[in-house]
């Protein structure tokens, strides 16, 4: 029997030969990173703790941004035609007022004129307001139209006008003319002429004034001040400028001694009566009595109440036979100040012009007086115009 042939073995692929592990870097593993530090890590930091530090967190890195597709934006209209015409005319109206202001013209700036075009340019601009095209422009003439306007250029131009002296830059030669008008438009120079001069008003106002504090001095024992002193004001002509003529209030004499009650302030105004009554003057009328016929809540505003017994004001008056001079006589009597609202007021005015706080006064007054100095210089300057 023929043995079986034999096979040879397949060859042995030899194993691959084992590669040596990468050598470990030199230097100390980071426990929380597991990388180590590398040659020269003398001055490294200390590793951290197992774990990390306590409350550490860890930094995002850095995102990818999403790039962001800008939408287009609307082109912003145009201004329109409208718009320009708004801030024209409100330019155009601001400088005309300028121009009035530099000439002084008060009054043309608060003619009807001027007011109507002032409607007329709000008018236009207001209406630009409501255009898309006109909207900004049209702003732009509101704020010049808030800036300047009547109200604030006319208040400048008064401002400016009174601070020189007057409107003279708008008045006419005749008007001009007017305002020096020595005497009292519409009053003929004869009649001035015929009232009593200021000297003669002055002499027969201090005569009764003496005779009367005599009197009730020499009843009463009372004493006097002098004050507020003689007032003298010039009377206006009636064309805007003044007169020659005065308005004059006398020394107002006081007592230093209050008087209360009513028996007493009515003796009194009696006494001051009766003496005026010597010289034929008219019985003197009680303007805080209720039987005057003011209303109660005049009485009560003016003199205090409307019952003369807790009245703190009382006044008394009546005129010479011509007229042309008044006296009056005045009581303050402030027992009946239940509010203080008197005193304050009398302690300002005492502060003021020295007067007594309360007790009696007596002062005289007349219009339209010519001083006898001025008397040719006055006819002179009225036939002038005629007068």
């Amino acid at each position: 029997m023929t043995p079986d042939p034999v096979t040879p073995d397949p060859p042995q692929t030899p194993a691959p030969a084992p590669v040596p592990a990468a050598p470990k870097p030199p230097g100390r593993l980071d426990a929380h990173t597991g990388h180590r530090y590398v040659t020269r890590s003398e001055g490294a930091p200390p590793l951290p703790p197992a774990g990390g530090y306590r409350g550490a967190r860890r930094i995002a890195g850095p995102a990818f941004s999403v790039p962001v597709i800008a939408e287009d934006t609307p082109e912003r209209p145009r201004p329109g035609l409208f718009g320009w015409i708004a801030r024209g005319v409100s330019a155009l109206f601001a400088l005309a007022l300028i121009v009035l202001l530099a000439l002084g013209a008060t009054d043309a700036i608060y003619g009807a004129t001027v007011v109507v075009l002032q409607l007329v340019v709000l008018g236009v601009i207001v209406a630009a307001l409501f255009t898309a095209r006109g909207r900004t422009l049209g702003a732009a003439g509101l704020a010049v139209a808030l800036l300047l306007n009547v109200g604030t250029v006319g208040a400048l131009s008064a401002m400016r006008t009174s601070a020189e002296g007057g409107y003279a830059g708008t008045k006419t030669e005749e008007e001009r003319r007017l305002e020096a008008y020595p005497g009292i438009k519409d009053e003929p120079v004869s009649e001035t002429l015929a009232r009593p001069s200021l000297e003669a008003v002055r002499e027969t106002s201090d005569a009764l004034s003496k005779e009367i504090r005599d009197r009730l001095t020499a009843e009463y024992g009372f004493t006097w001040t002098d004050a507020p002193p003689e007032d003298l004001r010039p009377e206006r002509n009636g064309y805007g400028g003044e007169s020659m003529l005065v308005r004059y209030t006398s020394t107002t004499w006081s007592t230093n001694e209050p008087v209360s009650g009513t028996q007493r302030k009515t003796a009194v105004m009696h006494a001051i009566e009766d003496v005026l009554a010597e010289h034929d003057w008219w019985g003197m009328y009680a303007f805080n009595d209720p039987e005057s016929g003011m209303d109660p809540a005049l009485l009560e505003k003016f003199y205090g109440s409307a019952d003369v017994d807790t009245q703190v004001g009382w006044e008394w008056y009546t005129e010479d036979p011509s007229g042309e001079i008044a006296i009056y006589a005045t009581i303050t009597d402030l027992a009946n100040d239940t509010t203080g609202e008197w005193r304050t007021d009398a302690e300002a005015q005492s502060a003021k012009t020295g007067e007594p706080l309360e007790g009696l006064q007596i002062a005289f007054y007349a219009e339209r007086l010519l001083s006898e100095a001025d008397r040719e210089e006055f006819e002179n300057r009225m036939a002038e115009y005629g007068g």
